[in-house]
């Protein structure tokens, strides 16, 4: 297939760009590498895929409709993997125009190009922070998202309401996944786990938010990266039993799905800083701190319809992903 993934620098979309490369799709990706954390580290990722003759690089940003839309009647790309945004909920209490731009105007952008060049699917990147203040476990897609408690959240929700119109109104295939804390080899600098390690390597205290209390669906990226393809391959359809009068939140009568990705298994905090410092084979210094805004005290993700679809489930252990995590920290910084 020929197929765009949007936020090809990132972390996971690396990861699913050289999945679909190996597997021998062409691939076009695109990012605009901004500086939101260490750009060497984009760039690194991205030399792990322009050696290969089936990947082509193009430096571009979602928001600029006009580029946009010249890249895609150049491919004509039979399907969309749609990664980039503007990530994290902390930062998005300070610069909250730069989601609008990101999550928002660049979500629409790739949307009217899928409708206007006949995409056959399209595959975007939400999120398990649509759920927002809901304490129902475990988050199911057929919960309420209705209450968001960060604008990161709100735009993710966004998005999948905007796929939902345009699947209903032009029908476009697309699903959207709800991503659980994803962590492993390359991942994003911001995150716990990296910002753990780096802290206790240097020999720097950590800050442990909310007293070591969270608890998050800690989803190594190989997990994620398979469910994605998978996803990928299976073109949503409209579901023959929905109903208008008892509507179903994870379907509908337009070909849409949405499918949360997770470990299925929460960790609470402590448990993983255990984890990652018999991996290091040092002790970290614990600064115990309140919640942060825009926190929520857990995640947990039911995977019953993602199972029962495409007969996947991750399976990667906390204890098996931190330790590949570190093994590439300390390999990457020669550490």
């Amino acid at each position: 297939m020929v197929v765009l993934v949007t936020g090809a620098a990132g972390f996971i979309g690396m990861h699913v760009a050289r999945r679909l490369i190996e597997r021998g799709d062409v691939v076009t990706g695109i990012d605009n590498l901004n500086d939101y954390y260490d750009v060497r580290l984009k760039e690194a990722r991205l030399e792990r895929l322009t050696p290969h003759r089936n990947f082509r690089f193009v430096k571009m940003d979602i928001a600029d409709r006009p580029r946009i839309a010249r890249l895609f009647d150049e491919h004509r790309f039979d399907r969309v993997v749609h990664l980039a945004a503007q990530a994290g909920v902390r930062y998005s209490l300070t610069n909250p125009h730069t989601y609008a731009e990101s999550n928002l105007t660049g979500f629409l952008n790739v949307l009217e190009e899928c409708r206007r060049t006949g995409v056959e699917h399209l595959v975007y990147a939400s999120s398990s922070s649509v759920y927002g203040a809901s304490t129902k476990m475990p988050f199911s897609v057929r919960d309420s998202v209705d209450h968001p408690i960060s604008l990161y959240a709100a735009t993710k929700k966004a998005n999948e309401l905007m796929a939902h119109a345009y699947s209903h109104l032009y029908s476009i295939p697309t699903t959207g996944l709800r991503f659980f804390t994803v962590y492993g080899p390359w991942g994003r600098p911001d995150m716990a786990l990296f910002r753990f390690t780096k802290a206790i390597l240097e020999g720097r205290p950590i800050s442990v938010f909310n007293h070591g209390k969270m608890r998050r669906d800690f989803t190594y990226v190989d997990d994620i990266t398979e469910g994605v393809v998978r996803v990928l391959d299976r073109v949503a359809t409209q579901d023959p039993n929905w109903s208008a009068h008892s509507p179903d939140t994870a379907t509908s009568s337009a070909p849409y799905r949405i499918y949360n990705i997770g470990n299925n298994k929460p960790v609470e905090l402590l448990r993983l800083i255990t984890v990652l410092e018999d991996a290091l084979h040092r002790k970290a210094q614990k600064e115990m701190l309140p919640m942060q805004p825009g926190d929520v005290p857990a995640t947990y993700a039911d995977i019953e319809d993602l199972t029962q679809d495409l007969d996947f489930r991750p399976m990667t252990s906390i204890e098996t992903g931190v330790r590949r995590f570190v093994d590439w920290y300390l390999d990457y910084h020669r550490a």
